[in-house]
């Protein structure tokens, strides 16, 4: 995995934190979703990067 696509990857991790944190104390329930949803594509990435990996070694 490089290195750039592991901070991506945790930059979208936290961005989606972030906005569900930011939904859950706003009442908010679409934001608090968007930011679920966001740390689910992040983690697929994350797999898909890993598996990349895998098939290099």
């Amino acid at each position: 995995m490089g290195l750039t696509d592991k901070l991506d990857n945790s930059k979208d991790d936290a961005m989606g934190k972030a906005k569900e944190a930011a939904g859950k104390a706003t009442d908010n329930e679409r934001l608090e979703a968007e930011g679920r949803a966001d740390q689910a594509e992040a983690d697929v990435k994350q797999a898909g990067e890993k598996v990349k990996d895998a098939f290099k070694h």
